[in-house]
C-alpha cells in the first residue's frame, strides 16, 4: 500500500486534473485519499507547499514513465510517428487527468520560476529526447524541427482535451514528422 504522503499526492493530482486548481484543498485531498482529517497538512502545511509537492510528484511520475519507455527501436519516421501518436493517445486518454493537471499547474506557476522548475526540467528532458529521435531518423535540422513537432503535439493534446476528444492523432503527427524530414 502506498504511503500516506503518496496517497495524498495522488489524490491532489487527481483533484487538479478532474476539478481544477480551485478544488485543491487539504480537506478535499484527505477525503479523496481516504485519509484521516489533517493528514495532508501534516506533510504540506500550506496550500503553496501542497501545490509544490504536487508539481514535484507529477514531474517525478512522468519522469519514471518516460524512463520506462523503450525508444531504442525507433529508427524510422513511421516508428517515431507511431510512438508519438501512442503517447498523445495516452496523454489524452488514460492519463488525461494528469495531463489536465500539468496544464493547470503550469498556469498556476506562470509567475513562479521555483514552482515551475520541476515541470520545466521535465520539458527540457522531453525536448532533448525528441531532438535525438529526430536526429536518429534523419531529420534535416532536428534542433529547429523539434519546436514545430512539440508545438503540434501540444496543440493536438489541448484540442483533444478541450474540444474534440476523438480528433485523429496520427495524420497530424505524420504531417509534422514528414515536414521535419525535409
Amino acid at each position: 500500500m502506498a504511503s500516506t504522503k503518496t496517497r495524498a499526492l495522488e489524490a491532489a493530482l487527481a483533484l487538479v486534473g478532474e476539478q481544477g486548481m480551485r478544488a485543491l484543498t487539504h480537506a478535499r485531498v484527505d477525503q479523496l485519499a481516504g485519509l484521516p482529517k489533517g493528514s495532508t497538512s501534516n506533510w504540506f502545511r500550506t496550500r503553496e507547499a501542497l501545490i509544490s509537492g504536487v508539481v514535484t510528484y507529477l514531474a517525478e511520475s512522468e519522469r519514471a514513465d518516460f524512463a520506462a519507455a523503450d525508444t531504442s527501436t525507433i529508427e524510422t519516421a513511421d516508428q517515431l510517428i507511431d510512438s508519438l501518436s501512442a503517447m498523445i493517445a495516452a496523454e489524452t486518454g488514460p492519463f488525461a487527468g494528469r495531463t489536465r493537471a500539468r496544464y493547470g499547474l503550469f498556469l498556476e506557476g506562470a509567475g513562479d520560476p521555483e514552482l515551475l522548475a520541476p515541470l520545466l526540467e521535465q520539458r527540457r528532458t522531453y525536448l532533448e529526447w525528441t531532438t535525438s529521435l529526430l536526429a536518429r531518423i534523419g531529420a534535416r535540422s532536428p534542433e529547429d524541427s523539434v519546436r514545430a513537432l512539440m508545438a503540434a503535439g501540444d496543440g493536438l493534446v489541448l484540442h483533444r482535451l478541450t474540444v474534440d476528444p476523438d480528433a485523429e492523432i496520427r495524420p497530424v503527427i505524420k504531417r509534422v514528422v514528414r515536414a521535419c524530414m525535409q
